[in-house]
This record gives structure tokens, sequence and C-alpha cells, in this order.
């Protein structure tokens, strides 16, 4: 008889004949180890902290020098910044209070002819540092030491404005239309 399925293996053929059900589990296993990676990097990204990196904000009016802004804000920080402007007071937010905060809260460093400015123990300075203080002669780092640095509220709040769209306040995010994603490949 010549039928496959009477026939015996010859020496060194596999004894197994494919049955759908084989095929089936070693098509399940090829692509395992493919989905195991995906799941993998998925998992590195999802765990890994997202954090935006210091950006860099000229000051209007004072030449050379440019403030350090840490962009990673939350809506937490905002809440408290919009309660510490008057948000909930009978005469509501001031715009250039909150600007202050923001750019008071923010702000992590300052620099002047391309190089970080620090103290004399080597810290960053911001608008809470001493010398920051004496500098603008003033005694609380928000509002008052913002506003005598920047000198103009319109500066200060376009200044504010800036750091909230380098923090993605302003970012759109995009739908993608999934039958052009294989076109992208």
């Amino acid at each position: 008889m010549s039928d496959s399925l009477y026939e015996t293996p010859n020496e060194g053929e596999a004894a197994e004949k494919p049955t759908s059900k084989k095929v089936t589990k070693d098509l399940a296993a090829a692509s395992a180890p493919k989905e195991e990676n995906l799941l993998e990097r998925l998992r590195a990204t999802i765990s890994a902290k997202v954090e935006r990196e210091v950006v860099l904000l000229e000051v209007p009016d004072r030449k050379d020098v440019l403030l350090r802004i840490s962009p990673n804000i939350t809506q937490a920080q905002m809440k408290a910044w919009r309660k510490n402007a008057g948000e909930e007071t009978k005469n509501g937010l001031d715009p250039t209070k909150f600007a202050c905060q923001v750019i008071g809260q923010s702000c992590v460093g300052i620099e002047i002819d391309g190089q970080e400015v620090f103290d004399e123990m080597g810290n960053s300075l911001n608008f809470a540092a001493d010398e920051v203080l004496e500098m603008t002669g003033t005694t609380r780092p928000v509002p008052d030491a913002v506003r005598a640095f920047f000198g103009t509220d319109p500066h200060i709040e376009g200044a504010a404005l800036a750091i909230l769209e380098s923090a993605g306040y302003g970012d759109t995010v995009d739908v993608v239309d999934p039958t052009s994603l294989s076109s992208m490949s």
C-alpha cells in the first residue's frame, strides 16, 4: 500500500507526522517569544519614569540671563499655585501672581553668559536663594523676587505661558488611523 497513513518511518526520519493540532501548537510557540518580547518592551517602557528635561528661558531686558526651568509640573502643583494666587477668593485669581508662582516654583537654576551661577556652598540659585533675595531687594521669593527679577508684568506672564507650554499643557495628542499603520512601516 502506498497510503502515507500506513507507512512506517525510515531510520533518520521523524517518527511523528505533522497534524493540525501540532502545527497550531508549533505556530503558537514560534510567536510566543515575539509577544513576550513586546510585552517586556511595553513593561519596561511603562515602568520608566516620565520626566521632561530642564529647559532654558530667556529673561527679557536682562542681557545674557537665562532661567533653568524644570517643566515637570503636576496638576496638584497647578492647583496649589492657583490657590496661592487667589483663585478661591472673592477677587479671584490674580494672573500675575499665578505667573510668578509658575516661574518661581519651577526655576531650578540661573545662568549668565551661558554658565550656571552657584552660591558659596555650590548650590544652584533659584528665587528662594538668599543671594537672589538680596539682589532683588526683596524678602519673599514669590511673587516679589520674581517680579523684581523680570521688571515688567507682561514678561512674567509670557514666561509663565512658555513654561506651561514646555510642560506639555498646550500639547495636542493625535489620533492615529489604524489603517495607515501598515503603510508607515
